[in-house]
């Protein structure tokens, strides 16, 4: 199935909720034999989540899955293979191909509208339910979209501001969308898809995208504190060179060069990315975990 979130009649839909007022942290105090809360009591530990990569019956959402080569499809592909409800969106309608070949439901909205957000928050619970897994994949180039690769001498603020609002600004307004309910329930997942670009290293050219996902890893850990007493995790996941359909050749030869001699492929992004997204990261917030292949990590080039 396939909604345009742009064209949501909300006319009898129920009221929109605060999105930019999350419910209040969940904090226990201790209750002392008299019945009132002791401010010096320990408070009593959680149950520990049940070890497990499952998401039966879990609603996951994955932005920017228009393509069958990409991380978001790949990702979409394992979140219900783990039993989730998935839904995809990208800006384009070619996610109804996506949509049908995974057997999910596909939604079109541009992420970079605050309205066309919060349309889509609207249609995605009223079809399949609260959103607990939310998965920020949407803002990598795509070959509709390439990166801006340009000095900063020469970069134009419109391209400045493009890559900022296509890589920062989405993961923004599509977590400040959901992350209320999911405090209200006490449970829920966020990844951020960063990129070692930006946060582990740069190259030149790239500075509008460079900060845009240094901003992601910022946003990734401010969250993960607010949200900390409410059963929610956010952490970012930062994939090095990645063969998709968007790379170039330059970018593959760059692959080869890695410690493990290749490109990484969009699955095992997806696989970090699921691990991230299930009850078995629980103890897991506020982090970044590359995946490149060791790139990051290497003093030189051997032969």
């Amino acid at each position: 199935m396939v909604i345009d979130a742009r064209g949501s009649d909300r006319s009898g839909s129920r009221p929109r909720r605060d999105v930019s007022r999350p419910g209040l942290a969940r904090r226990t105090r201790a209750v002392s034999a008299s019945g009132v809360p002791g401010p010096d009591e320990p408070a009593p530990l959680p149950e520990p989540e049940p070890v497990t990569m499952r998401l039966d019956g879990r609603v996951a959402l994955v932005t920017g899955a228009g393509s069958a080569d990409g991380i978001g499809y790949a990702t979409a592909r394992r979140l219900a293979d783990l039993g989730a409800r998935v839904a995809i969106v990208s800006t384009t309608r070619r996610i109804h191909e996506r949509a049908g070949e995974l057997g999910v439901t596909g939604f079109v909205a541009d992420l970079t509208d605050e309205s066309e957000v919060g349309a889509l928050a609207d249609a995605v619970t009223e079809q399949l339910g609260d959103v607990e897994v939310l998965v920020n994949n949407a803002g990598l180039a795509s070959r509709a979209s390439p990166e801006v690769l340009r000095p900063v001498a020469q970069l134009s603020y419109d391209e400045w501001r493009g890559e900022i609002d296509r890589n920062l600004t989405t993961a923004f307004l599509c977590s400040r969308a959901f992350i209320g309910g999911m405090a209200e329930r006490g449970w829920g997942r966020i990844v951020n898809l960063a990129a070692t670009a930006g946060p582990v290293n740069a190259l030149p050219t790239e500075a509008a995208y460079a900060a845009a996902k240094a901003g992601v890893v910022g946003l990734t850990r401010a969250l993960a504190m607010e949200m900390i007493a409410d059963g929610v995790t956010v952490n970012s996941v930062a994939p090095g060179t990645i063969h998709t359909a968007a790379s170039t050749v330059a970018e593959l030869k760059q692959g080869m060069g890695t410690p493990v001699g290749r490109p990484g492929t969009p699955d095992e992004v997806a696989a970090a990315i699921a691990f991230l997204c299930s009850p078995a990261a629980s103890y897991i917030t506020g982090q970044m975990l590359v995946v490149d292949g060791g790139n990051s990590v290497r003093e030189a080039q051997f032969r």
